[in-house]
């Protein structure tokens, strides 16, 4: 595609710009920083003309906007899985009542949504999901059981989409619903936090308890789960990725002046190492901008996922081989307040190493790509 900036974006880029100079918080709540950008009209620009209570922005001025988050040091979103995962799945499967009654709040930052995909024993085989959904006697509302695991903030999160069986004799991609449901249900939904390698708990085990856990609204229709989560992975991608790429190529900028301070990039092999990490950054740059909009196919989430997911890993490996011995040891002396604490390349390397699993992991990519964009023979499944 001709992808290019107006004059017009690049007017809409400098007032995003301004106003992130003034409105980001230097330290505070990430869910009144939510509620602050949805004031302002800056959750939700890339919905259409539907309102909602959002301001609409082309699709270059999303990119401008996510580009200029990214630089700007603003906090990490706690809305984004409301605003990129689930408003586009309403948007696109979702009844007028359900849109009515749910984007609003996303849009305003009021409300905070986590995923309910991936169980024990299942990863990201969604196909492989065992979480139960039962009509409960009253005929309208389900009773959910099971297990749902590596659920991103769910323990900030107000409502849950989960993905649950609700045809018990079904297997693999049939029989499955998508469903929405509120978290604050106590002694019915139990959240447990997942202590990570970095110290953080940013991921969450989820409990249903089947007797009590309720979910009213459907998506879709019972049994089109499937496709409607389908749906939903694909969009993963596009502006969001483009954002993504600032911030990898500010931690790639703090790795070269690293090597650069400690003599490391005076090896050859180091420099070689450095300069193919920033020649494959500008690859998935122009590859992310080539699909925007959804124009490459069937297989594009996953080649993207492929292609960042390998590159932080690597880009973290990078960040503590130019520190050396350095790299073994921590900012501060240990204390048993604070057993441990990482600086910036240290939690690089640890957190990337969950990149090639969480979200589909590559395994499962590669699977993608080969079954339904290259038609080879379907994986045989146990």
């Amino acid at each position: 595609m001709d992808f290019g900036f107006t004059p017009a974006d690049d007017s809409f880029r400098a007032e995003a710009r301004a106003w992130l100079a003034e409105h980001v918080p230097r330290a505070g709540d990430r869910r009144a920083w939510e509620g602050v950008l949805g004031a302002a009209g800056r959750i939700g620009m890339g919905w259409g003309e539907d309102g909602y209570g959002n301001r609409t922005a082309t699709l270059t001025q999303q990119v401008a906007w996510a580009e200029e988050y990214a630089r700007s040091g603003a906090p990490p979103r706690s809305g984004h899985i409301g605003e990129n995962l689930l408003a586009p799945t309403l948007l696109a499967h979702g009844t007028a009542e359900q849109k009515k009654r749910f984007l609003p709040p996303v849009a305003a930052g009021a409300e905070l949504w986590c995923q309910g995909y991936s169980e024990p024993g299942a990863g990201s085989d969604l196909a492989g999901v065992r979480t139960r959904a039962e009509r409960a006697p009253d005929g309208r509302s389900y009773r959910i059981t099971g297990q749902k695991i590596w659920t991103s903030l769910a323990h900030e999160a107000d409502w849950c989409f989960v993905l649950a069986r609700t045809d018990p004799r079904s297997t693999r991609h049939h029989g499955l619903t998508f469903l929405l449901l509120p978290m604050d249900q106590p002694g019915r939904i139990e959240v447990k936090p997942i202590r990570q390698l970095t110290g953080t708990s940013d991921f969450n085990e989820v409990f249903f308890d089947g007797a009590h856990a309720r979910a009213e609204h459907v998506v879709g229709a019972e049994g089109d789960g499937w496709r409607v989560a389908m749906s939903l992975l694909g969009f993963e991608r596009g502006v969001s990725t483009l954002a993504q790429q600032i911030g990898f190529a500010e931690e790639l900028a703090r790795v070269v002046r690293t090597a650069v301070a400690c003599g490391a990039a005076d090896d050859p092999v180091v420099r070689e190492r450095l300069v193919r990490l920033w020649a494959e950054l500008r690859t998935m740059r122009w590859n992310a901008l080539r699909t925007l909009g959804g124009s490459g196919g069937p297989g594009a989430p996953s080649v993207a996922k492929l292609l960042w997911a390998g590159w932080h890993q690597r880009l973290g490996e990078t960040a503590v081989l130019v520190r050396g011995a350095a790299a073994s040891a921590g900012p501060a002396d240990w204390s048993p307040a604070a057993p441990y604490e990482l600086d910036d390349a240290q939690h690089l390397f640890l957190f990337s190493r969950a990149d090639t699993i969480y979200g589909g992991s590559d395994q499962v990519q590669r699977t993608i790509i080969a079954e339904r964009v290259l038609g080879l023979p379907r994986q045989p499944k146990g």
